[in-house]
């Protein structure tokens, strides 16, 4: 029967409070508490996990690229029912680095879908899931709100402009999934205390590919205050679009 893998991203709680150190090119992760990527968890790995209770996968596997601190993330994964989880050693320096150890990985043992989040919450590139079909040359399907699976053959629903499309198509297959594809779930205490000894493999990177180089961080502007203009005075909302906001 089919395997799933579903790649996993480690990420900031969307609490953090985001700083930067050495001369503004690394993220300061001191005292940060870091989640799994919403999009990964909540739509990905459970619309797999959903998948499988249904009978129509084996197996659930989360794979994710970076360094023994994030094996406490990837076991939250294992509490929520992935059944066993991969870590490839390595800092994953950039997208196309992480999508090439996955795909590399994927090829190798076999898997027929892979389900990914639609972005990561901290740099929302929506490029790993794309590179990954690539690097297989599998079809992919993004921004995926449903996906059925009989047999061999996927129904998805995914976003276009102006609307939702509906295609099929057999696996092998890469997925990205959006809102819509599952709901969250909350892990209980059974899958907590069983998350300890499910089998985490630790593997070694296939390659130093890497196409990018971080020059610097820049946090945004934030928000400025807000100015009421008289709901008669039409004039001057028009002066400031056009010389403040910029937008006219």
């Amino acid at each position: 029967m089919m395997k799933i893998l579903v790649p996993i991203s480690n990420v900031p709680d969307t609490t953090t409070k985001i700083a930067f150190t050495n001369g503004d090119t690394e993220f300061n992760t001191a005292g940060v508490q870091f989640i799994i990527n919403p999009y990964d968890e909540w739509y990905a790995l459970v619309r797999a996990l959903e998948l499988k209770e249904a009978g129509k996968a084996e197996k659930v596997t989360v794979i994710h690229v970076g360094l023994a601190d994030s094996d406490a993330t990837i076991r939250k994964a294992f509490a929520l029912g992935a059944d066993d989880g991969v870590r490839i050693d390595n800092e994953g320096p950039d997208a196309y680095f992480v999508a090439e150890q996955i795909a590399n990985y994927a090829k190798e043992n076999g898997y027929e879908l892979i389900m990914a989040g639609k972005e990561t919450i901290s740099f929302n590139g929506s490029s790993v899931g794309a590179m990954i079909a690539g690097f297989m040359d599998l079809p992919l399907v993004s921004l995926a709100t449903k996906f059925d699976l009989e047999g061999n053959k996927a129904t998805i629903e995914h976003d276009i402009d102006g609307g939702t499309q509906v295609v099929e198509c057999e696996l092998p297959l890469v997925v990205s999934c959006a809102k819509g594809m599952a709901e969250q779930r909350i892990p209980n205490m059974k899958g907590i205390m069983g998350a300890r000894t499910k089998p985490l493999t630790v593997v070694a990177a296939t390659s130093n590919d890497k196409l990018t180089n971080i020059k610097s961080y820049t946090l945004s502007a934030g928000r400025t205050t807000c100015k009421m203009i008289d709901e008669n005075n039409i004039d001057e909302l028009v002066h400031l679009l056009h010389t403040e906001a910029k937008v006219i």
